[in-house]
This record gives C-alpha cells, structure tokens and sequence, in this order.
C-alpha cells in the first residue's frame, strides 16, 4: 500500500482536491500514502475554489447517497452558526455546546462518535448527553475549549507549539473495532507570524476519504482557520493537510456524473481528458 509521498500545492482548494482526485483514480487499489496537500486563495476571509469542479463533485456526492461537500465541512467548522453569532465568538461557543446532542441526533449513525469541532469547543463534553467526561481532569483546556485557549495566548513572544488542538482521545477512540469512522482528522496546529501577520493552519489524518470527505474537510479545515485569524488579528496565508492513507475504495461509482466530474478536474489542472481510462 505505500507508495512514494506525493506533495500537493495549489493556488486554491479545488485545485488542489482535483490534483489528489486524479492522482488516486490512476494508482492501482486508489490509495496514496502519505499525502501532503496544500493550498492559499485565501485572501479577503473567502476560500478560492473552482466552481465547476464544486458543482460536479457535489451531483456525483448527491447521485452516491453521499453528504454534500457543505455538510461535511460544517463538522469541522459550523459556518452558518458563526454568522448568526454575529462575531461573537462566546456566543458560538454557548450555542454550539448547548445543542451539541442535537447536531449528533440529526446524523445519528455518522456522528455516533462526536464531531470534529465539538472536539476543539468541548473537549470534556460526552457528544451525546452534554454532560461532562469524568475522564478528563477539571480545570483543564480552559474547560475543554482548546480553540479559545489557542486565541487568547496568540501573542508574539509566545510559544509557538502551545497552538495546537487535539482530536484524538484514546480514553475514547483507542479501540481494537474494525472500522472507526471517526475521528479521521487527529490533530490541528496553528502557525502564526507575527511580522507578517499571517497564520497558518496544518492538520494530520491518520486516513482520509478523499471522494466521500476529502473537499469538505479541506473547507471546514479553511473555514476553521479564517475564525482563528479573524480572532487573532491575523490573515490566513495557507492551509495544509498531512495524511497518513489517503483512499477511495468503493466510492465514487463510475457513470457519467464521475465522468464529467473527471473531466472537469483534467481541465481545471490542465492535463489532457483521458476520462474512463485511470481504471
């Protein structure tokens, strides 16, 4: 299964997804580990994408019984709950913790395991009750919220490897189980400068759905870091992500939506259409 490291770096998410997306459809089992991938178009607090590639992948999502790229990204980071805090970022706290539950209702079967920005938010918080993890010591991670902790200690002259969120809990996630689902994305680290007032943003995935979640990760991932620049006086230069396996397997089924979905990723990244022929 492991092949040679393949790096990534586009000038916009689409880009780069669509890059990974032809890399993995002409190797033999679509796998590729490691995978780094990495990409800006970050400016003006938007994320740059290619919308004829969005739209394509979104149709072959829909036609798979799958989770529209919009969905998935909300777990990482619940964008149109920041627009109603209105910039208040104690009041997106407050609301998302206080109906966590419900948003792992709604999805019950995917989300069975937590969420990803519960994770950084409420650390210490059982997804499914609300209640606190006695697990967990009190008085820790400004009470389990590792990205308020990140924000108010973003200062120059402050150490730098302080910045980080964790995902992975082993009192929760290690176990022997066969398949896992969550959580994917293990760990977050923020990168500031200070002279240049940038920040950037790193994640690790032990694995990675690249069809199934791979977009939407990279969009909440984005989301997510533009919230932690806005917070800090800081623009967002760069995301990138480091992953363990990057996969497709099973999904997506071939038919003419993956078909235009191919073709739209060979004409953005300008290579020639070859469409059907990576199988």
């Amino acid at each position: 299964m492991v092949s040679n490291p393949l790096l990534i770096d586009r000038p916009n998410l689409s880009l780069a997804w669509a890059e990974a997306f032809l890399a993995i459809r002409a190797m033999s089992g679509h796998r590729l580990s490691p995978l780094t991938l990495s990409f800006t178009g970050l400016g003006d607090k938007a994320v740059a994408e290619d919308a004829s590639i969005r739209f394509a992948l979104d149709a072959a999502l829909l036609e798979a019984g799958l989770q529209k790229i919009q969905t998935v990204a909300n777990t990482i980071f619940p964008q149109a709950l920041w627009r109603i805090a209105k910039g208040d970022r104690k009041e997106l706290y407050k609301t998302y913790v206080k109906n966590l539950p419900d948003y792992v209702a709604m999805e019950s079967s995917k989300n069975q395991r937590g969420l990803y920005f519960g994770r950084m938010v409420a650390f210490d918080v059982d997804h499914k009750t609300g209640d606190r993890l006695a697990h967990i010591p009190t008085g820790k991670v400004d009470d389990g919220n590792q990205l308020e902790f990140i924000i108010e200690h973003c200062k120059p002259r402050t150490r730098i490897s302080m910045f980080q969120a964790a995902i992975y809990d082993p009192g929760r996630d290690q176990t022997p189980a066969a398949q896992l689902g969550f959580p994917c994305l293990q760990h977050v680290t923020f990168v500031p400068n200070f002279h240049e007032k940038t920040l950037a943003l790193n994640a690790f995935y032990a694995t990675q759905q690249l069809f199934v979640k791979g977009y939407g990760n990279y969009l909440g991932l984005a989301r997510l870091g533009h919230f932690v620049a806005s917070q800090t006086e800081l623009d967002l230069s760069r995301v990138t992500c480091f992953v363990g396996v990057e996969k497709m397997e099973d999904k997506p089924h071939e038919g003419s939506l993956l078909t235009a979905l191919t073709a739209a990723c060979q004409q953005a990244i300008g290579e020639p259409d070859v469409t059907g022929a990576q199988n």
